[in-house]
C-alpha cells in the first residue's frame, strides 16, 4: 500500500478519525503540521490553494482531497471498509452523517459555550448518544460494529467522538453499555491500540482548547 500524507494542525480535531483508520488498517502515512496561528494570520501559503480554505488535507501521489468526511469515505473504499453492498454503504453513510451532527454540536460547545454551557451540554448528551446505542443494538445485539460484520470508516469517526466525550466526562457512557463495550473493544484492536498509546497521539490535544 503506498504512503499517504495528511496535513493538519497539531491537534486531533477532524484529522483524528482519519488517523485512527489509517493506523488500524496498517497504512503508512506522513504527518505535516500547520501551526494554527500561521494558518489564520495568512502566513501559510497552503491556505491559498486549499479547497474551501480548510484542513485536513490528504494527498496520495498527485491526488489531493479536502473535507474530513470525504477523506474518510475515500479511505473506506480504498481499504474495503465502506460496506459490502449498496444497503450497507447507505447505512454507513447515515451513521457517519449522524456522527457529523454530534461533532458539530461538540465543536460549538468547545469553541463557543465551554465556559458557560458545560452543565447543559452534559445534561443533553444522553439524547445525542441514544441513537448510536440503538443502532448498535440492531446489529448483532451490539457485539460487532455500527453496520454489518466488518469495521467501517464510520466506526472510526464514532470512536473518536466517544473518546472526545470520555475526556469531557469519563462517566458519560454509564447508561450506554453497548457503546461502552464497543469503544473498549475497538480500542483493543492491536494496531489501533498501539496508535492510541503512541507519543504522537497523546501529545496532541483534542482541540486547541484542550491543552
Amino acid at each position: 500500500m503506498p504512503g499517504f500524507t495528511l496535513t493538519y494542525f497539531p491537534v486531533r480535531g477532524r484529522a483524528e478519525p482519519i488517523r485512527l483508520l489509517l493506523a488500524d488498517q496498517g497504512a503508512i502515512w506522513t504527518e505535516k503540521e500547520v501551526q494554527i496561528d500561521d494558518w489564520f494570520s495568512g502566513k501559510c501559503e497552503l491556505k491559498k490553494t486549499a479547497a474551501f480554505g480548510q484542513l485536513p488535507r490528504f494527498q496520495r501521489d498527485d491526488f489531493v482531497l479536502y473535507q474530513s468526511n470525504s477523506i474518510l469515505r475515500y479511505l473506506g473504499h480504498e481499504f474495503g471498509i465502506a460496506g459490502s453492498n449498496k444497503e450497507e454503504s447507505a447505512r454507513i453513510d447515515m451513521v457517519n452523517d449522524g456522527v457529523e451532527d454530534l461533532r458539530q454540536k461538540f465543536s460549538r460547545f468547545v469553541f463557543i459555550e465551554f465556559e458557560t454551557g458545560k452543565e447543559k451540554y452534559l445534561q443533553d448528551l444522553p439524547n445525542q448518544l441514544s441513537p448510536f446505542e440503538k443502532i448498535l443494538s440492531n446489529n448483532a445485539n451490539g457485539t460487532k460494529f455500527v453496520v454489518g460484520d466488518k469495521i467501517s470508516f464510520a466506526d472510526y469517526n464514532l470512536l473518536d467522538m466517544i473518546h472526545c466525550h470520555l475526556d469531557l466526562d469519563p462517566k458519560c457512557l454509564a447508561s450506554f453499555p453497548l457503546l461502552s463495550a464497543y469503544s473498549q473493544r475497538l480500542d483493543k484492536r492491536p494496531k489501533l491500540s498501539d496508535y492510541l498509546k503512541s507519543e504522537k497521539r497523546n501529545k496532541r490535544p483534542i482541540t486547541p482548547k484542550h491543552k
